[in-house]
């Protein structure tokens, strides 16, 4: 048996009639950038994740970027996020001109600690009371800004870090890229910090068929000024208030991505399912830690994650088996060359260190096959014995 770590095909063919129709669609009308189907896609995912506004974006990480230029993040500012993700996080805090600050995951989650958060706030900070500001003592920046990273499909705990964003008067934006219609306490991912960022790279649970991205809020003024800031500034055309960029979202990947969340919710259940499988049959198996899932949560598993020892071994003895896995991440950013500039070593994420060791990611996708889930956990079990 051959097992994918992912099939995007899969996924297609069930869908086929009307992703083609969509397409033809946007074909017809000429609504290639910024149409009719974007409007229509904003709309609807705005409603699925229950808020007033939706604005599709180019890319996740352009959708990162413009969150943090229209929440006034920039040059002198401090923004806390995790060593633990993509580099796009920190990509767009360093492009909007701000610094970043790490604090280290929960191994349960692989989420922000909200523990080492408020460690960081009160060990590293000061209040100034007097322009409400968090000020870092070592570099005297403004506090600005959190990133909570919602990770492999799981929120982080948003209650706790709110809490804090409330206290110091901080900023989150909501790194939702690997969340869609991932909860915490019954609200969406990216609905409960002041903006959330989406990817739809095609890997994720609402893909697109190429790059694409989202911001959205509740709240009318950054809603209107992410439309200007992807559009170069401009509220009425050739009439610039402020300089952006183009951001725009292009018609054939509304078109698709408004197909596929009218499904979304039925694929994320299958996921939980297959989740439910592998933690089945992989329960009690030595050497294997299974992913955690909270109980104020409702995961997604955009990734179904293990950790082993011997990480490698596991990985080739899957792949002779004709299984696919994959590592993300296999080094934390701080331990990067592209972040040396920001002072932190080895050892000073414990958390964050130990897990990169042994995460490996397992075959998930909606469509696989409960004879794939089963051959896969076999494998593993044989190497565990024969170890």
């Amino acid at each position: 048996m051959k097992v994918p770590q992912m099939d995007l095909k899969r996924q297609y063919l069930t869908i086929k009639n009307e992703i083609d129709s969509a397409i033809q669609h946007t074909i017809d009308r000429c609504a290639f950038v910024a149409g009719e189907k974007v409007k229509q896609f904003e709309n609807n995912f705005a409603e699925y994740c229950g808020v007033k506004h939706a604005v599709g974006i180019s890319c996740g990480t352009s959708a990162l970027y413009v969150a943090l230029k229209t929440l006034g993040i920039g040059k002198g500012d401090i923004v806390i996020t995790v060593p633990y993700t993509f580099i796009a996080t920190v990509e767009a805090i360093t492009l909007a001109g701000a610094r970043p600050v790490f604090v280290d995951i929960e191994k349960q989650s692989y989420n922000i600690s909200a523990k080492e958060l408020k460690a960081y706030i009160e060990d590293y900070c000061e209040w100034n009371s007097e322009h409400k500001v968090l000020v870092d003592k070592k570099t005297n920046l403004n506090v600005k800004g959190i990133i909570p990273v919602h990770l492999y499909g799981q929120m982080s705990d948003m209650d706790e870090v709110m809490k804090l964003a409330d206290q110091y008067n901080l900023l989150v934006l909501e790194d939702a890229a690997q969340a869609h219609g991932a909860t915490y306490k019954d609200k969406k991912a990216g609905s409960i910090g002041h903006i959330g960022a989406f990817s739809f790279y095609p890997s994720k649970n609402l893909g697109a068929f190429g790059q694409g991205g989202a911001v959205i809020t509740d709240n009318d003024t950054l809603a209107t000024r992410v439309r200007m800031f992807i559009d170069h500034g401009q509220r009425t055309k050739y009439y610039y208030e402020f300089e952006g960029w183009n951001f725009k979202m292009d018609g054939f990947q509304a078109a698709v991505l408004d197909v596929k969340l009218k499904h979304l919710d039925d694929w994320n259940e299958a996921r939980r399912h297959n989740a439910k499988m592998y933690d089945e049959l992989l329960k009690d198996t030595d050497g294997v830690i299974l992913p955690d899932k909270m109980s104020d949560r409702e995961h997604v598993y955009y990734l179904y994650v293990i950790r082993v020892n011997d990480r490698a071994s596991l990985q080739k003895y899957l792949s002779d088996s004709n299984i696919g896995s994959s590592i993300a991440y296999p080094i934390p950013l701080h331990m990067q060359n592209a972040y040396q500039c920001l002072g932190y070593k080895i050892g000073d994420f414990p958390n964050t260190e130990e897990c990169v060791k042994g995460v490996l990611s397992l075959p998930m996708f909606p469509e696989l096959a409960s004879e794939e889930i089963k051959y896969v956990c076999e494998v593993i079990k044989k190497w565990c014995n024969h170890r």
